[in-house]
């Protein structure tokens, strides 16, 4: 059992350097901060280079680590621009990068193999594999889902190379990380981008749940610090980059004072945790194992008067105390030492001459030397040791000098830009065969479809169904996107039997579902849940044995055609993959086949259970481009693949023949972009 004999690391976000001081006034070991570009928070203020490198100076003035987060997917024509502020904030000293895109982990392990690299929760780590696979990538330490027991995470722990990073504070996604698509394909504005509109937010109708079914309350773990300690977790995350200073103050401080003392929060310490920022109660269902207990929760005026009743904290940079030791000799050049902590810097300056009047004193020496301005340091005549030839003289600019040197070169955290340049990824395009395929959700459509309309399957190369209704007639199992350590038993006995069937092929959603697809034999064929943005991502699933790929379906065709891989052609394409069951919530098991969201449009959006109970919300509408083929071809897609879901099989029957002979269906429909 892997276990750390020190504590686990407590992360803090800012959103602007005023966060940042809050966050090492509070006792951070650790900050993590966004740039203007590449972020998953695009709407906080964010930093420019400039104000990273002196985060970084802070920070490790502090003794506190500083971690950047390019946690968005990238499109081809900005990973050249990835790959050069990548190579940057390593040159600034920044500690390690959040990343999700693994064609970004691809491109910076090339290009800056020093630097230390985070799988983020977008990258969707939440099992063993996963964090092999990610270790395996180049990363040192994932980021596992919220949605892990205590359990499942001391699994991954235990047998898996990397650190392990939990969430320990703050909003929670009631999707699967990495695996909501609702703000982007509904709303215009990625999740996956850094824009999220937070729809989960926003009241739907339903059969007898809440107006806010989605809206879940805050996570906070501070009943549980002995579990976490003990735990061996590497890192425990507070989430909050849009949160203000006395936020970020706040609850940093008091996480810190929990984990010194090793024990859980008191009442009066969960209170003013809620009062710092809260959705109702908090929840810590997740870690417990019990997430059919409520969730749900909304910001309340009462929550957020208790907010704007905190004193404002005026949270200035607390100056770091270093010692000096300074020798000035006629004929010698002038030398400065600084030293902090076991850290000692040394710089030579100009040659003090014979005084013709008014030579240097102690004191006037002392007074200059001490004056640090912003620079973070403090440094008391009385920690300075002089030595001082009598009758000698130097300017006032030169002792200047002198002492801007030393102070640089104490905090100074660049390294040796790297020599490595930006290389576009050679991606082979190799023209694969034109490959059909089909994704089935609902295993008893399928058959009903395969005794009424058999000969509209003929079409089909591969047809997937869920491992956990996989019948005669199908040949791929869809592995389910999320598999925890505590179900992989479970999981590993129905391939089996899959395999067994018939099952040659493995519909693959998640950076682990590769290695459970080898152990069992199958050809892996990537789901869209892999969003696929860019070459360099396909090429690293390529490498991975899958020849064929669903691309992600926030690109438009012209994406795609560069990338090479294949498109949903027609389906209501998942928006998000929920970890409690919110149909069981909202409208009663007898209604497993039959709920629907209903927002204030009026669009219905199906929920169908996943695997586990699990639940999928589907697009209100299905994605068809049957009758634009020509547009598939010039974008050179070889791949089509369909999703039925709510579908009868009659209806299953009219979409593939529409598709067939190029003709539109009769429903309202979203279409891939061109532009």
């Amino acid at each position: 059992m892997r276990r750390k004999e020190r504590l686990p690391e407590l992360l803090s976000p800012a959103g602007d350097m005023s966060c940042l001081y809050a966050a090492v006034r509070g006792g951070a070991d650790a900050i993590y901060v966004g740039g203007k570009s590449f972020g998953a928070r695009a709407y906080a203020k964010n930093f420019d280079i400039e104000e990273l490198r002196l985060a970084v100076r802070h920070c490790h003035l502090h003794g506190v680590k500083l971690y950047v987060t390019v946690n968005t997917l990238v499109y081809d024509r900005e990973m050249r621009e990835v790959s050069d502020y990548a190579a940057e904030l390593y040159r600034i000293g920044v500690d390690a990068l959040i990343v999700a895109d693994l064609g970004v982990v691809r491109e910076i392990r090339r290009r800056v193999p020093e630097l230390e690299i985070h799988a983020s929760t977008q990258a969707s780590v939440h099992n063993s594999e996963g964090a092999r696979a990610a270790w395996d990538a180049g990363c040192k330490r994932v980021v596992v889902a919220r949605e892990l027991a205590l359990a499942d995470i001391i699994s991954v722990i235990e047998n898996a190379p990397t650190e392990v990073e939990i969430f320990l504070h703050g909003a929670l996604c009631v999707s699967h990380s990495g695996q909501c698509l609702m703000s982007s394909l509904v709303g215009g504005r990625s999740g996956n981008r850094g824009e999220c509109a937070q729809p989960c937010r926003l009241p739907y109708g339903t059969k007898k749940g809440s107006k806010y079914p989605l809206s879940l309350s805050d996570l906070s773990l501070a009943s549980h610090i002995p579990e976490l300690i003990s735990s061996g977790v590497a890192s425990l995350k507070i989430e909050g980059r849009m949160k203000a200073p006395e936020y970020v103050y706040l609850v940093t401080s008091i996480y810190r004072r929990l984990l010194d003392e090793g024990r859980a929060a008191t009442r009066a310490e969960l209170s003013s945790l809620r009062d710092a920022f809260s959705r109702g109660e908090f929840t810590d269902a997740y870690l417990t194992g019990h997430p059919e207990y409520k969730m749900t929760g909304v910001r309340s005026e009462e929550d957020k008067e208790r907010t704007r009743a905190l004193d404002s904290l005026d949270i200035a940079p607390e100056a770091v105390p270093v010692r000096a030791e300074a020798r000035f000799r006629l004929g010698e050049p002038s030398v400065l030492t600084l030293v902090l902590g076991e850290r000692r810097v040394t710089v030579t300056g100009e040659e003090p001459t014979g005084a013709i009047s008014s030579p240097l004193t102690e004191e006037s020496v002392k007074a200059r030397l001490s004056k640090m301005g912003g620079t973070g340091l403090s440094l008391s005549p009385e920690d300075i040791t002089l030595s001082l030839d009598g009758g000698i003289n130097l300017p006032p600019s030169a002792i200047n000098a002198l002492r801007r040197s030393a102070v640089e070169a104490l905090i100074s955290c660049d390294r040796e830009p790297v020599s490595n340049i930006y290389t576009e990824e050679g991606l082979s395009r190799t023209k694969n065969k034109p490959l059909r395929t089909a994704l089935f959700l609902n295993g008893e459509s399928f058959s009903e479809l395969l005794s009424k309309h058999g000969s509209a399957l003929k079409g089909l190369d591969v047809v997937f169904l869920p491992v956990d209704s996989f019948k005669d007639g199908a040949n791929g199992v869809y592995i389910p996107p999320v598999v925890t350590d505590g179900e992989r038993d479970m999981l590993d006995g129905l391939i089996s039997e899959a395999r067994a069937k018939g099952a040659e092929y493995a519909l693959v959603g998640n950076i682990g579902a590769f290695e459970i697809a080898r152990r069992h034999g199958l050809t892996p064929i990537g789901d869209f849940r892999l969003n696929i943005s860019n070459k360099g991502a396909r090429a690293y699933y390529k490498d991975r044995g899958a020849l064929y790929a669903v691309l992600s379906p926030e690109l438009t065709l012209p994406m795609a055609r560069d990338i090479g891989g294949g498109e949903i052609v027609y389906g209501r394409i998942p928006l998000m993959l929920s970890e409690r069951c919110f149909i069981k919530e909202n409208f009663g098991c007898e209604n497993c086949t039959s709920a629907a969201l209903t927002d204030r449009t009026g669009a219905r959006f199906p929920m169908v259970r996943e695997w586990r109970h699990r639940n999928l919300i589907l697009n209100s509408r299905p994605t068809y481009m049957g009758d634009r083929r020509a547009e598939l071809d010039s974008a050179g897609i070889t791949h089509a693949h369909f999703i039925f879901s709510i579908e009868s099989s009659d209806e299953i029957a009219r979409v593939l023949d529409a598709y067939d002979r190029g003709a539109p269906i009769s429903k309202e429909v979203r279409r891939i972009g061109k532009r």
